[in-house]
């Protein structure tokens, strides 16, 4: 599944949402990494605040990668949430 994100916000839920779904609590997705679960909790609350090593350690966790590709001219060009 491909999910844009263009705000702190989706991210924050969108981390949550793949983690619970992969069936790990915050501890042990941190374990997986070498993170510690306040940064996890972190991450998931606020990843705006959040390193992009320890955004990256998470991803990795979660068997995610990060791609950057040209914005869809349709989608709106507000940077709500930033």
């Amino acid at each position: 599944m491909n999910q844009p994100i263009r705000t702190v916000p989706q991210l924050a839920s969108i981390l949550q949402g793949h983690r619970k779904q992969a069936g790990l609590t915050q501890t042990q997705a941190a374990s997986k990494v070498g993170l510690l679960a306040k940064t996890i909790s972190n991450l998931e609350a606020n990843p705006g605040s959040s390193s992009i090593a320890s955004l990256f350690k998470l991803l990795s966790a979660l068997d995610l990668e990060l791609v950057l590709r040209p914005k869809d001219k349709s989608c709106s060009t507000s940077e709500e949430g930033w």
